[in-house]
């Protein structure tokens, strides 16, 4: 229960940052049972390319204040999309039309009550 928690903390605090940047269509997909890589994933929308790599920045930097050690990032040089993975939540930071393209959250959220937008 205790790793949960910090799994929740976790997703918490990058939520708020989101909020904060001004990320658009943030969706939460809780993978707990689904997954054995991570307990959710959060997937959101950067206007342009510029916006996306600032949204990146402010959650990494707030991963590491926060003390999570090990996280890992890629797609910074372009920013169409940015991975952050910081063990218990991953998230995806996209610009519009790339995130239609992939359509992450079909693939992950079979149950349309498993994605919830935020």
């Amino acid at each position: 229960m205790k790793a949960q928690g910090a799994a929740d903390k976790t997703l918490n605090m990058i939520l708020s940052r989101l909020d904060d940047m001004k990320a658009e269509e943030t969706v939460t997909i809780d993978l707990r049972g689904k997954s054995a890589f991570s307990d959710y994933m959060v997937v959101t929308t950067g206007r342009v390319n510029r916006h996306v790599g600032a949204i990146a920045e402010n959650v990494t930097k707030g991963l590491k204040e926060t003390g999570i050690k090990g996280v890992h990032v890629e797609g910074l040089p372009n920013c169409d999309w940015v991975l952050i993975d910081s063990g218990d939540v991953i998230v995806h930071v996209f610009r519009p039309e790339v995130r239609e393209f992939y359509n992450l959250e079909r693939l992950w959220a079979q149950d349309p009550a498993t994605a919830k937008a935020i």
